[in-house]
């Protein structure tokens, strides 16, 4: 199996600081990748230098995401894999999404940007909004006029319409009550096994993480700390790091 990202020896420099590294990442087909880790490890660097977002940092490396050589590429070969391959779900949808244009027709453009239009764009609309259990009312709102977890569902369901093989999420169910957290984790979690979206998860949950990963990577000051899958990292951690990520996981009690 081809993986549908590939990471060796990246280096993300800012100046002569390193913001982050990863000598070694597979993301395959139906597989939830988590990059967890406390605010300024590096885990959304490395999200966005998959997608070749790293305006302003020296990269080093090779990243392969969707059979483009990322690392160099030129913007065009991005843009082709941006969106209809590789699918970014922001810890901030609401500010993410163009405020002047409905939901409806921030679908519609999205779409028709990589070649779907007429009909089967409708058709496309209305299976991603049913698998995001949203109303389709929703696409006559502006994104203002939305709750934080429809706008979450919203990405997702672009991105189910757009029928992303990736979707890299940055802490998905931010700011989100832990109800609407719970839909959002089973929505992707559908997606990656009835479907086999692949999943690129950054989170600082390490409760949430444990619902979905299969494998995960700790991060902290830019460097890999440990990795591996889910259920060993998440139940017998080797390095003290990871135990005190753990030990912070508030756990309930009579």
């Amino acid at each position: 199996m081809t993986p549908l990202i590939s990471i060796q020896d990246l280096r993300l420099h800012a100046g002569e600081q390193l913001v982050a590294s990863l000598d070694s990442l597979q993301v395959n087909a139906g597989e939830c990748v988590a990059l967890v880790g406390e605010s300024g490890s590096g885990k959304t660097t490395s999200l966005l230098a998959m997608l070749g977002l790293t305006i302003g940092l020296r990269v080093t490396g090779r990243i392969s995401a969707a059979g483009v050589e990322v690392v160099g590429a030129a913007e065009r070969d991005l843009a082709r894999i941006r969106g209809s391959r590789l699918a970014l779900i922001s810890q901030s949808p609401q500010g993410a999404l163009n405020p002047t244009l409905r939901l409806g027709t921030l679908m519609k453009r999205a779409l028709a940007r990589h070649g779907v239009r007429g009909e089967a764009a409708r058709q496309r609309t209305e299976e991603a909004l049913k698998s995001a259990l949203l109303d389709p009312v929703l696409l006559h709102r502006y994104p203002h006029q939305v709750s934080g977890g429809q706008a979450q569902r919203f990405a997702i369901a672009l991105a189910v319409a757009l029928r992303a093989e990736v979707i890299l999420a940055d802490e998905p169910t931010s700011a989100l009550d832990v109800t609407v957290q719970a839909g959002i984790i089973a929505l992707l979690r559908r997606l990656k096994d009835e479907h086999g979206t692949a999943l690129v998860l950054v989170s600082h949950d390490l409760a949430l993480v444990s619902g979905i990963a299969d494998h995960v990577v700790v991060m902290r000051d830019g460097r890999v700390v440990e990795s591996g899958t889910a259920e060993t990292v998440l139940t017998r951690p080797t390095e003290a790091y990871t135990r005190e990520l753990l030990d912070a996981v508030p756990v309930l009690r009579r």
